[in-house]
């Protein structure tokens, strides 16, 4: 079975206000389907229908599977609870299919180019609502997965180390924003491929992540001067993810994410040749993978 699906975000749909034009669903649903994609997250708030029953309707029209997708939660803050807004998101994910829940730790800031310094209190609360919301997905049949993400606060390697040791949650593997926040991705997999229930796999411009991390440059203004790449163009070593992952028996899904900024609509064909270009050689590395 082909376990390669889409994102919105590689066709520039996104959830942070301002990030740039935003692709009508039809459009990027039908070239996902185009390009052999299995399956696809679901994107933003306002990109697909918020009623589950519509939601469903419009990937079954697409013959695409539905995954689950990235939820920015505010995890840290005190008298918030989180798990409020988890209960919206499981009922889509019910009636979609959905089986994954990708959560990010927001900082209720908006964007990814800051973020607050979190105190000992919480990160405690942080660390126990990612425990709590684990649990509580599970029993709506959902696994929860925690994103490190650049500009939330779980961002760098020691913020991955605090959940890896702090609490039971899975990661998803982001292999752009691990490695923009100064992991390596392909050591964390050798290390810890068993925590791995969720892949995003992106490629990066070291040179201008770099850049990013000096504070020489933005987060969004590195996005949109092309600091995520197809993969196979950039410096993330894919082969060697793939094969601790691999040996590790991950048997879930590998999300393709070229994070992009549109500023129109796209004349010819547009982002679509991008991913088209990863899927190839994910499909490639899987299969040397497999068969080594």
């Amino acid at each position: 079975m082909d376990r390669i699906a889409g994102a919105p975000i590689s066709w520039g749909v996104c959830e942070v206000p301002g990030w740039g034009h935003q692709l009508e669903p039809g459009r990027v649903l039908a070239e996902m389907q185009a390009v052999g994609l299995a399956a696809t997250e679901l994107g933003p708030a306002g990109f697909l229908p918020p009623e589950p029953d519509e939601m469903a309707r419009v990937l079954q029209h697409h013959r695409l599977q539905a995954i689950g997708g990235f939820v920015p939660l505010t995890l840290h803050l005190a008298g918030h609870d989180p798990l409020a807004d988890v209960e919206p998101v499981l009922a889509q994910y019910a009636a979609t299919g959905s089986g994954t829940l990708v959560m990010s730790a927001d900082t209720g800031l908006a964007g990814y180019d800051s973020r607050p310094e979190l105190d000992a209190a919480g990160w405690a609360r942080l660390l126990r609502n990612l425990d709590r919301i684990g649990v509580h997905a599970a029993e709506h049949g959902v696994r929860a997965v925690l994103h490190p993400h650049v500009g939330t606060m779980v961002e760098n390697p020691d913020d991955v180390r605090r959940v890896l040791e702090g609490s039971s949650v899975a990661l998803c593997l982001d292999t752009g924003h691990l490695l923009i926040g100064g992991s390596d991705p392909a050591e964390l997999t050798r290390q810890a491929a068993h925590r791995v229930a969720h892949v995003h796999f992106k490629d990066v411009d070291a040179a201008l992540a770099k850049r990013v991390q000096g504070g020489e440059l933005t987060y969004t203004d590195a996005v949109r001067d092309g600091m995520y790449r197809p993969l196979g163009d950039g410096d993330v070593d894919v082969r060697s993810i793939v094969g601790s992952l691999v040996g590790a028996g991950y048997d879930g899904w590998y999300v393709l994410e070229q994070d992009t900024i549109l500023t129109e609509e796209p004349a010819g064909a547009g982002p679509v040749l991008d991913v088209e270009r990863s899927a190839g050689h994910l499909r490639s590395v899987l299969a040397g993978a497999s068969a080594g």
